[in-house]
């Protein structure tokens, strides 16, 4: 790179950071804002990588990126929130005086993320940290597939519905168009589209007629008027999956497995 071989430093650290719902943002530790590739990243001088180590083997790479919280960029309530949990970051230097070259040092997603005294750092995991999860499934007597998957191959047309949110109060939440059937939103998702929420995700725990209970309170507060996509779900059990979808050669668990209380029983009982 012929910027680092001058006698004079002019690299910058940049970042650029999509989240999972289409937003991206730049931020370099330059103290001036940078436009690269058509992306205005903002200065953020606070922004500091731990010590970049790239190698070539099988073990987990992972890196830690500290910085301020702003309310222009990352704010605390966002963070909490979960708007930038695996978000795909993208670590390279750059010359700030506008010379070509470009160096990548790392990419990856963001893990977990803590915040303490107005600051925040962020676990960047590398794409080999994927390894690290199980190869082979345990046995489950419950369904391991999620509704609508690769593995389920339920048909998702018509179990998607778009409403408005009528009330919102704690996990509760009314909606101006009554359920398909009894509980047909228990175990689903509801995604927020429009208000205080957009694009985040909840998870719904129970429905009945137009109500949806959540298995935690929304982060924001929901208004009247609010658009969000609610998605059918699935209890995961075998019963189910035949009554209800007809779909019992794809259940991906083992309802008649005999579990280890099998080898506590003795003669008689």
């Amino acid at each position: 790179m012929s910027f680092l071989d001058g006698p004079l430093s002019t690299v910058a650290l940049c970042w650029r950071i999509e989240r999972r719902d289409g937003i991206a943002i730049g931020l370099t530790a330059h103290d001036r804002d940078l436009v690269i590739d058509g992306l205005v990243h903002r200065a953020a001088p606070g922004m500091t990588p731990s010590a970049i180590k790239r190698a070539d083997g099988l073990d987990a790479d992972t890196m830690d990126v500290s910085g301020a919280l702003t309310g222009a960029a990352i704010s605390a309530r966002d963070l909490g929130a979960g708007r930038w949990d695996g978000a795909r970051v993208r670590l390279f230097a750059v010359d700030w005086s506008g010379a070509e070259g470009r160096m990548d040092l790392g990419e990856g997603t963001i893990g977990s993320v803590e915040t303490r005294d107005g600051a925040f750092t962020a676990e960047l995991r590398g794409a080999s940290a994927a390894l690290d999860r199980p190869v082979g499934e345990e046995t489950s007597a419950e369904c391991r597939a999620e509704l609508g998957d690769k593995r389920c191959r339920v048909a998702m047309a018509g179990r998607r519905r778009f409403v408005r949110v009528v009330s919102a109060a704690g996990q509760m939440v009314t909606v101006d168009a009554a359920e398909p059937s009894d509980d047909a939103y228990g175990g689903g998702l509801l995604r927020w589209v429009g208000g205080a929420n957009s694009g985040l995700e909840s998870a719904v725990a129970i429905s009945a007629g137009a109500t949806v209970t959540l298995r935690a309170e929304p982060p924001f507060v929901a208004s009247a008027g609010d658009l969000i996509e609610l998605v059918e779900g699935c209890d995961k059990s075998v019963a189910t999956c035949a009554a209800r979808f007809g779909n019992v050669a794809n259940f991906r668990g083992e309802p008649y497995l005999p579990g280890i209380d099998l080898l506590t029983r003795y003669p008689g009982a």
